[in-house]
C-alpha cells in the first residue's frame, strides 16, 4: 500500500496565470471551467428527463454563440504543456491536462519535489472511465506524459516525447486521489530519460512508466508557433479583434 501521508501531501503548482496577469477574467474562466467539469461529471451517469436535457442543451448552444461574438486572445500565455516550455514554472491555463481554465483538464496539479524529481496529483471523474470504475488507460498514459514531461524539463532543456512506455499493474480507480511520482534519471546526448509511478491509496501501485524525451532547439519549435499564429490570425479575421 502507498504511504497515505505521502499520497495526500499537497502539491504546490509552479504557475498561476491569475497572479501573473492580474486580470480578473482568469478567475472567472477557471470558475466556469470548474462548473463545466461538474456538469460533465454529473451528466455522464445521469438519467435526467429529455425536457430538462433539451433546455440545458439549448442554453449551452446559446452561450456558445455568445462566445463566438467575443474576440479571441491576442496572446496565448505560454505553452499548453510543460515538456516543451523549457521552464518548470510554465504551467498554463489552456492546457488540456493541467489547465484550470480548460474544462477538458481533470486537472492535474504538478510540482517540483527535488532537483530531479516531481509529483502530480489528480482525481479522474466519471467522464474518464475505461474498465468499470477505473480510469481509461489512455488517460493514465496522458497523465504520465504530462508529469514526466514536467520532470524532464528540470534538465533545463525543451523536449518532445520520443517514446512513452506504460506498464499497467492494476486498474486505476476513479473518484479517488491519485499520485504520480516522477524522476529525471539521466541524459544521453539529446535524449532525456524519465521514470514515474502512479499510485492510489486504496490499491497501491497502479502503473509505471518510462519516457524518453528528445531535446529540441527553439528554432525547431518556431514552425509550430507559426502554425498556431496563422490559425489564430485566421480566426480573428472572422470576428472582432482584441487589444
Amino acid at each position: 500500500m502507498a504511504d497515505e501521508t505521502k499520497m495526500s501531501a499537497e502539491i504546490t503548482p509552479h504557475y498561476d496565470a491569475t497572479k501573473r496577469t492580474g486580470v480578473q477574467k482568469w478567475d472567472q474562466k477557471r470558475r466556469l471551467a470548474s462548473a463545466m467539469r461538474e456538469v460533465i461529471e454529473r451528466l455522464v451517469p445521469s438519467d435526467a428527463p429529455a425536457d430538462e436535457l433539451r433546455q440545458a442543451a439549448d442554453g449551452l448552444e446559446r452561450y456558445a454563440e455568445a462566445l463566438r461574438a467575443h474576440p479571441r486572445l491576442r496572446q496565448v500565455i505560454g505553452h499548453a504543456e510543460s515538456a516543451t516550455a523549457g521552464d518548470v514554472g510554465a504551467f498554463f491555463d489552456q492546457s488540456p491536462l493541467i489547465g484550470l481554465a480548460n474544462p477538458l483538464a481533470p486537472p492535474i496539479v504538478v510540482g517540483q519535489t527535488g532537483p530531479r524529481t516531481a509529483a502530480g496529483s489528480v482525481v479522474f471523474g466519471s467522464a474518464y472511465e475505461g474498465p468499470p470504475g477505473s480510469v481509461h488507460g489512455g488517460f493514465v498514459a496522458a497523465a504520465f506524459d504530462e508529469v514526466l514531461g514536467f520532470v524532464q524539463s528540470l534538465s533545463g532543456r525543451s523536449g518532445f516525447t520520443g517514446t512513452l512506455t506504460v506498464r499497467y499493474r492494476k486498474p486505476t480507480p476513479l473518484h479517488e486521489p491519485l499520485r504520480i511520482e516522477a524522476e529525471m534519471v539521466r541524459l544521453e546526448g539529446r535524449k532525456i530519460f524519465a521514470e514515474g509511478q502512479l499510485s492510489a491509496e486504496s490499491v497501491g501501485l497502479c502503473a509505471e512508466a518510462e519516457g524518453i524525451f528528445i531535446a529540441v532547439d527553439e528554432e525547431k519549435v518556431a514552425p509550430l508557433y507559426e502554425r498556431r499564429a496563422a490559425y489564430e490570425s485566421k480566426q480573428r479575421s472572422k470576428g472582432p479583434s482584441s487589444a
